[in-house]
């Protein structure tokens, strides 16, 4: 057992009530200038373009933008523009880049693109005086400082905070007094780090996984599986609970291990089912949840529940926090360092 474990990723973690009460704080006046221009220039369809992390926070926000504001939104696939050169028609398209330097170049591009036919177009970055802060003509701001881990947390969580306040600038049914309050939620994530700690030692020879998550969470099962492969190099597949019941489900067997995002709400039933499914067929199978799903704590030493109740469209953030931790800790039983991951560097630019 690790007496003391220390790197620059787990600070990072613990830094995220601060870094998300500050981007609130800062984001909010532009946000409420955003919300009066597209209250008079609605788009008719949002495009999200991203990688890496940040292609997973742009997942997340598919989900809670269509499911708040009715707008269809689309994923970018930047090799469209990058490689094929395909014309696009961006009318009455709203653009958002996601990317955490700033410097992606396929992103960019598709931003260039969208701005050369006069689509409204915005920037969610951590770098202000990157090429997409000068290329997008909106430009916000998440307020991490600079990550000095490779692997992103911080940002990650911000860039969800963001995508929050961009959907209640489009008339989205998000409660800006429950969006003050995840800053104190992460922070009460947090209080899980002991626990998680010790259940990731018994975890220390994985080198196989799967992550499920629906709706809400479904970003963050490919987020976790991201962090399990870059920091631990354990091969993760991540799965919606819908898909992975059509034939991944086959792959699992005693002692497989799994991981599952198990909010209440909308997505329990199937969740509660492919849980069911996994406990028969004896895999290793742990459950993120919180305190307001009683029927999720009933799994007892299967569950690691956040110490209080959330609204299911909030639980994204804390969430995904224990799910950091987890990575964090496992790399270090495993005696690899998770800020510097193997042939892996901070920005990455890709055509």
């Amino acid at each position: 057992m690790l007496k003391q474990i220390m790197s620059k990723m787990l600070e990072e973690i613990r830094e995220q009530p601060a870094t998300l009460d500050r981007t609130y704080k800062a984001q909010l006046g532009p946000m409420e200038d955003l919300r009066d221009l597209l209250s008079l220039r609605r788009p008719r369809l949002i495009m999200l373009v991203a990688r890496g992390t940040s292609d997973n926070a742009a997942q997340f926000g598919r989900y809670l933008l269509e499911i708040t504001t009715g707008i269809p939104v689309t994923l970018a696939a930047p090799s469209i523009f990058t490689l094929y050169n395909a014309p696009f028609h961006f009318e009455q398209v709203l653009v958002v880049a996601i990317s955490q330097s700033g410097e992606s170049t396929d992103t960019n591009l598709v931003v260039q693109r969208a701005r050369e036919q006069h689509a409204l177009t915005i920037g969610i970055t951590n770098e202000p005086a990157s090429a997409l802060a000068s290329l997008a003509e909106h430009v916000f701001v998440v307020r991490a400082g600079r990550e000095q881990s490779v692997a992103a947390t911080k940002t990650y969580t911000g860039q969800l905070l963001m995508l929050y306040l961009l959907a209640w600038a489009l008339g989205g049914a998000i409660s800006l007094d429950d969006l003050a309050r995840v800053p104190d939620w992460a922070n009460r994530a947090l209080e899980l780090e002991p626990e998680i700690t010790r259940r990731a030692e018994r975890y220390r020879f994985m080198d196989h996984a799967v992550v499920v998550g629906r709706g809400l969470n479904y970003a963050n099962a490919f987020e976790f599986a991201l962090k399990l492969m870059e920091t631990c190099y354990v091969v993760a597949e991540r799965f919606s609970s819908a898909d992975f019941a059509h034939g991944p489900i086959a792959m699992v067997e005693a002692s497989f291990p799994a991981f599952v995002f198990a909010p209440e709400g909308v997505t329990w039933p199937g969740l509660k089912e492919t849980i069911e499914r996994l406990i028969r067929l004896k895999a290793e199978t742990l459950l993120i949840t919180d305190t307001g799903n009683s029927e999720a704590l009933a799994f007892g030493e299967k569950t690691v529940a956040l110490p209080m109740a959330l609204p299911e469209i909030f639980t994204p953030i804390p969430y995904i926090i224990p799910a950091q931790l987890f990575a964090a800790t496992l790399a270090a039983h495993k005696g690899l360092n998770p800020d510097h991951p193997r042939t892996l560097s901070k920005v990455t630019r890709t055509l």
